[in-house]
């Protein structure tokens, strides 16, 4: 699959899924401090799967129904970076096909995909 990681998004998680044999695109390695509007259209010229731990992107997506080829809300705070590589790679491996064009959100108690979206 391929993903474009927020910059806000851990480096472990990024390399895990790049071992895994993903394609993932970083912005902290690209364009730090892009805008929010900015990530989400980058991510959709590459149509990637944009992983954030930023909740914005969820008022991008609802709110002002920009379009989007899937965003995957990473809420791991306060586990090790290993741990979260770990779930977020497991959750593309269980559910990868149905992340595109879905809000998903990774949190420790659930994983939680919703597939009718604006956009």
């Amino acid at each position: 699959m391929s993903f474009l990681a927020d910059e806000g998004i851990d480096s472990t998680i990024v390399a895990k899924l790049r071992a895994d044999g993903h394609q993932v695109l970083y912005v902290a390695e690209m364009a730090p401090s892009i805008s929010d509007e900015e990530v989400l259209k980058h991510a959709n010229e590459q149509r990637a799967l944009l992983l954030t731990d930023d909740k914005d992107f969820g008022e991008l997506v609802f709110r002002l129904g920009r379009l989007h080829t899937g965003v995957v809300l990473i809420r791991l705070a306060g586990l090790s970076a290993d741990s979260k590589a770990t779930i977020v790679a497991e959750t593309v491996a269980r559910h990868g096909a149905k992340l595109r064009n879905a809000f998903t959100v990774i949190s420790p108690a659930a994983i939680r995909i919703r597939t009718k979206l604006p956009g």
